[in-house]
């Protein structure tokens, strides 16, 4: 069996030219620099007994306008809008519906952040048996917990993803610009007019402006030149330095201008914007290597889990090297308080690497989602409910705040509500399709999934392909919201002609497609695809207990 290296060297070398590369690179960068932000803040101190911290940014002064290098999360939510909108475009041009890609999409966000909810409550009950404070307890819990806040307004736009998107088609750049008015009318009712509550609005519309600038530049309504993207920049530069250093707001960006957004960020995010795309093109270019692209596509791979665990990371090292003596105290101000930085973040990543090993299955794990498909008032109504529970359970989490909420760490009617959700959705996604006569019956789907590939939002990714019976369509999903699919209608099997959608086609398929469906049964992972010609044409044969598909020729039709 390959190892995970040869597998990423291998996706790593499949990858269409076609690919805006960049887009996984930044992905990359910014959950890594989030990761090494959070690490370096964080001052742990150790007296008389008791473990307690706080953060560096209180103290120390001169790292607010290092915070303008680290606090990269616009930059996060930017990729993520280009990656939701290729997807989705892809989504319903092969026939899928809003809910369909809501349900597929949070799978992958959903499973990783439903192991940080099972572990941490029963970690937390451990340690109260063992002794551990209530105060350390809640404290230790909530630094646990603190990746929450933004993927929950990240998962609030995966949701509002089919919306956002026909929104998108029809106003263009408008909508992310009225966006950010809405932005600045609440900044001003919140600090000029001191009107309460809502401010809190722009948790939601700051980090949904940045999302919708993800499907301009997807979309080519951003395709600057490498001057105009500069000149992008630097605008943002200078109303982010006229807001902060010259106007009312702080000049970290990290703690108030963030909790809630405000409109100084929105500089920031114009100011990271412009600097994304004027180094698109030559980003594109390096990422061609398969040495620097390998390392991409690895931590694309495991994000959610690397984001997720970090602070848990955090919490142990300090647990494990603070009452032992193994690193020193120094006071914050001095030369030797950053030098320590070095080997506390090299801790933190030891034992992030161990939590990583032990948790990234479930991320990479490819989940055969056999009625993502099926409309019905059954699959929109238990999605409402299943996402609405999920939500709460995360916002009751997210505004817990450190204090001690009970043996379970998290806020319990949080971890209740979140859990539930979970399973429904879970439920929903997985719902056998196939019935108990034994024989295929039409409109139903059947879970084909190409093996050795990570799921669509990785970079160099498939999601699991559909084979339909009664309308006879086959689907395959590719990068960047790439597809090929097909159908014939009808019982006989004839000839099936899948289209390629996207700018970079069927390259890179190799092997063959086989898919047997046999009665009572789900598929079994199959081959992958081939047909360098930038498409595939299959044949399919039809019996009362199989249906097969095979490579047959070589012919393809490209849609831009």
């Amino acid at each position: 069996m390959r190892g995970p290296a040869a597998m990423v060297r291998d996706l790593a070398a499949r990858t269409p030219e076609s690919r805006e590369r960049s887009v996984d690179m930044w992905r990359a960068l910014a959950i890594c620099l989030v990761v090494f932000g959070h690490w370096f803040v964080v001052a742990v101190t150790y007296r008389d007994g008791r473990l307690a911290g706080y953060n560096a940014l209180d103290t120390l002064r001169w790292l607010d306008l290092v915070t303008w290098l680290f606090q990269v999360m616009p930059i996060f939510f930017l990729v993520g809008g280009y990656a939701g909108s290729a997807s989705m475009a892809s989504h319903r041009a092969s026939g899928g519906d809003g809910i369909g890609w809501v349900l597929r999409r949070t799978d992958r966000l959903l499973r990783p952040t439903t192991a940080l909810f099972v572990v941490l409550p029963l970690v937390s009950v451990a340690a109260t048996v063992a002794g551990v404070g209530s105060e350390l307890l809640g404290h230790a819990a909530w630094l646990a917990s603190i990746p929450l806040w933004f993927l929950l307004a990240y998962l609030v736009l995966a949701v509002l993803t089919p919306w956002l998107h026909a929104l998108h088609r029809r106003a263009g750049l408008a909508a992310p610009l009225a966006t950010v008015v809405v932005v600045a009318v609440a900044d001003l009712l919140r600090r000029g007019l001191h009107v309460p509550v809502v401010g809190q609005s722009t948790y939601l519309f700051a980090w949904m402006a940045i999302y919708q600038l993800g499907f301009c530049w997807r979309d080519g309504l951003l395709r600057l030149s490498r001057g105009k993207a500069l000149a992008v920049m630097a605008g943002g530069l200078v109303a982010l330095i006229g807001l902060t250093v010259v106007g009312p707001y702080p000049v970290a960006m990290v703690g108030y201008n963030t909790a809630p957004p405000t409109l100084a960020l929105m500089a920031l995010a114009a100011t990271q914007l412009g600097l994304v795309l004027a180094l698109a093109p030559a980003a594109n270019r390096w990422l061609r290597r398969t040495g620097p692209w390998s390392v991409v596509i690895g931590v694309n791979a495991v994000i959610l889990t690397v984001f997720l665990w970090h602070m848990t990371a955090a919490v142990v090292a300090a647990a494990l090297l603070f009452p032992t003596g193994v690193l020193r105290q120094p006071p914050p101000h001095s030369t030797t308080w950053l030098l320590w930085r070095v080997p506390w973040t090299a801790a933190c990543a030891l034992v992030l690497v161990v939590l990583v090993a032990l948790f990234a299955r479930i991320e990479l794990r490819r989940s055969v989602l056999r009625s993502a498909e099926r409309r019905g008032p059954w699959r929109d109504g238990a999605t409402v409910l299943g996402l609405a529970a999920v939500l709460a359970g995360l916002l009751f989490v997210a505004f817990s705040g450190p204090g001690y909420h009970g043996p379970t760490g998290l806020p319990w009617a949080g971890v209740l509500s979140y859990l539930c959700g979970a399973a429904v959705l879970r439920v929903v996604r997985t719902r056998p399709v196939l019935q108990g006569s034994g024989r295929l019956s039409p409109r139903q789907d059947y879970g084909v999934v190409l093996p050795g590939m990570v799921s669509s939002s990785s970079p160099a990714g498939w999601s699991p392909s559909r084979l339909r019976t009664g309308s006879f369509s086959v689907e395959a999903r590719l990068p960047d919201g790439e597809a090929a699919a097909g159908s014939v209608p009808g019982s006989r099997g004839p000839e099936l002609k899948s289209d390629s959608r996207g700018p970079g086609g069927m390259e890179g398929l190799k092997g063959g497609v086989q898919a047997a469906v046999a009665s009572g049964s789900v598929p079994e992972p199959v081959p992958g695809c081939s047909g360098s010609c930038g498409a595939l044409v299959l044949a399919l044969s039809c019996s009362s207990r199989a249906v097969t598909a095979s490579r047959a020729s070589r012919s393809c039709r490209v849609h831009g």
